[in-house]
């Protein structure tokens, strides 16, 4: 573990809204605390990082392999229309991406998903049902490792 990551830590905003899933070899996997999409959000564990150009190469490479896996991951076990993945960082300053299954059925389509509607928090069964769905996908899937919560 290097001094970013020992430093790092998730922004209250991002914690107050989330369930900590586990954490691939550079991120945080997050589910958004919002039942009206499958929504989940990747935090690579570095301190003080805000934008992706501030991570080193390798470490861009490393995220753009998450996210491409995570996506594929979700738009096969949600069968989703598109896949929606947006770093906006407007609210929140702490690097994170977005990755929002969208269906053509859903509150929000065809447009962004913020601001359309008061989220719809998860049971804790609920987002334990997802945490299992997402566990036989990832399971070895460069490293992952799972949070208990």
């Amino acid at each position: 573990m290097d001094e970013l990551e020992l430093e790092f830590e998730l922004h209250p905003r991002l914690a107050a809204d989330t369930f900590a899933l586990g954490d691939f070899p550079l991120s945080r996997l997050l589910l958004m605390n919002d039942a009206h999409y499958p929504w989940f959000i990747l935090v690579p564990r570095r301190a003080g990082v805000t934008e992706i150009y501030h991570l080193s190469s390798q470490e861009q490479q490393q995220l753009i392999l998450e996210s491409s896996a995570l996506s594929q991951t979700l738009a096969d076990l949600f069968q989703a229309r598109k896949m929606n993945v947006a770093a906006l960082g407007n609210m929140v300053p702490q690097l994170h991406l977005h990755h929002v299954v969208r269906y053509e059925d859903d509150i929000a389509w065809p447009g962004p998903v913020w601001g359309v509607a008061e989220a719809k928090p998860y049971t804790l069964e609920e987002a334990q049902q997802i945490r299992q769905k997402l566990a036989a996908l990832l399971l070895g899937e460069m490293d992952f490792h799972w949070l208990e919560y």
